[in-house]
């Protein structure tokens, strides 16, 4: 990492893991698109380059450290097969990932998780174990389920393996756009925000990161506000994807080097979700629309702060759109 040095809580996640970790899985992902467009261009008076990973394969950038965790194992390590948690994104990226290493996979998810998302899991050949929505429960089954077949634990984001898979998101991002004033992410276990934070600063030091967060899921919010790792047992935030904690290894990395948290509404989330549909034409699912929505707010961008560009021109602002794995018979507009 070229901007700041890393404490010890995540010193081995270094700009040279994810160099590693990108070329062990770039040949089984995709190098997803950076789009723009000229009309939320207009609304949010910057440039906006949005990283398409609603374009990814499994419907998500999950795939990127699930393949780059379950590739890194050992023969005797992965054994028998792969075990995690998941609210759906993960647990189908672990299957995908595990059927690609030849190992079974078992997905514990939360009894409320999308249809969508649970026919992901199985189509990939993922076993899954449903618990109740609640971190705790989570927890509690994931251990069983572990305990019971011996498989490996393939944590959703507390995990080295995972943050720096997340990580190569970004280094594509400003590998294609070098010069950006910043990056946005959304924010739930920490680990696609950790990465995406190691990943910009390997590149451009210097460059803003902000995570972007549900209001009825706002434990990352509290957390760098007070200083102290909060937790958040279970929300009914539309986006389902963003109801997990941070976990002490990305709260650190996150204290560390994320400028702030933004949060959005249920409401602004849904406008942002169907904004992007309609002006851009590509699906994305709840938990990617919170990563532009704090940007569409009333002078957003100018409320940021961002230092002047030397050329006068509006800021140049990257958006991770994470995934886009929607339940289309049950949309919220």
């Amino acid at each position: 990492m070229s901007a700041t040095t890393p404490t010890s809580a995540y010193a081995q996640l270094t700009w040279q893991a994810i160099v590693e970790a990108h070329a062990r899985i770039a040949p089984r992902i995709h190098r997803t698109p950076v789009l723009t467009s000229a009309s939320l261009d207009a609304m949010t008076g910057a440039r906006l380059f949005f990283k398409c990973e609603n374009l990814q394969k499994t419907g998500s950038f999950k795939i990127r450290g699930a393949s780059n965790a379950i590739l890194s194992l050992t023969d005797d390590q992965a054994a028998h097969g792969i075990v995690t948690q998941s609210s759906g994104n993960h647990g189908a990226a672990v299957a995908c990932a595990a059927r690609w290493r030849g190992v079974p996979a078992f997905i514990v998810m939360p009894k409320n998780a999308p249809t969508v998302k649970v026919r992901a899991i199985e189509a990939y050949g993922g076993k899954i174990t449903f618990c109740e929505p609640k971190v705790s429960s989570r927890n509690e089954v994931c251990a069983q389920v572990q305990a019971e077949t011996g498989a490996a634990l393939v944590h959703p984001f507390d995990n080295d393996q995972i943050i720096v898979g997340q990580a190569t998101a970004t280094k594509e991002l400003l590998e294609e756009v070098a010069d950006l004033d910043a990056v946005f992410s959304p924010v739930s276990g920490g680990g696609l925000l950790s990465g995406t934070c190691l990943g910009a600063r390997g590149l451009r030091p210097g460059v803003l990161v902000f995570g972007c967060e549900p209001e009825r899921a706002d434990d990352a919010y509290r957390s760098l506000s007070s200083g102290k790792l909060q937790s958040l047992e279970s929300s009914d935030t539309i986006a389902d994807g963003l109801r997990a904690s941070l976990a002490p290894r990305t709260f650190a990395i996150l204290r560390d080097n994320v400028e702030r948290i933004l949060l959005a509404s249920e409401d602004e989330i849904i406008s942002a979700m169907r904004t992007i549909w309609e002006r851009m034409k590509i699906i994305i699912e709840p938990s990617s629309a919170v990563a532009i929505a704090p940007l569409l707010k009333p002078d957003a961008v100018r409320g940021l702060a961002l230092p002047a560009r030397a050329d006068g021109t509006p800021a140049k602002l990257g958006i991770i759109l994470s995934g886009g794995n929607v339940d289309l018979s049950s949309l919220p507009f």
